[in-house]
């Protein structure tokens, strides 16, 4: 069976269902332009740990908490019914990755998002979702609300 054409330089191979280009031709220019934009191998992988955190729902459900407001853990396990051992489980990896940040008053620790970063990746994420799901039900962007 012959590769199925896309485009008029793509083809998908049928027996791995991938694209490929019919004729590979890098352009060097380009490649050594864009090798020097490139995130650094660190970055790549603290980036790629960030949205493995991210990956868990009881730890989104966290954040989503903590977004609306500062929670101690005792709110956070009610909240989501939750044991406080799992919320302290939760919360200290993502303390760990900075997701998030305590602060102690007296013998209780509240928690909030570490900073206006994380809110902003939270509710892009939070947009990029529901723009998805609206585009799967046939909803239009105009009658969904937007934050």
């Amino acid at each position: 069976m012959s590769p199925r054409v896309v485009a008029p330089s793509v083809v998908i191979d049928p027996e791995t269902g991938t694209e490929a280009c019919e004729v590979f031709r890098a352009d060097p220019a380009k490649v050594a332009r864009l090798r020097g934009a490139l995130m650094r191998e660190q970055t790549v992988w603290s980036l790629a740990e960030t949205f493995k955190l991210l990956g868990d729902p009881t730890r989104v459900r966290i954040l989503d908490a903590v977004s609306k407001g500062e929670l101690c853990v005792c709110d956070i396990a009610t909240l989501l019914a939750l044991s406080e051992s799992a919320v302290s489980h939760q919360l200290r990896l993502l303390r760990g990755m900075r997701l998030v940040r305590p602060r102690r008053a007296g013998r209780m620790v509240y928690y909030t998002l570490d900073d206006q970063h994380i809110i902003t990746l939270f509710r892009t994420a939070l947009r990029h979702v529901e723009h998805a799901n609206d585009s799967e039900t046939g909803a239009s962007d105009a009658a969904s609300p937007r934050s």
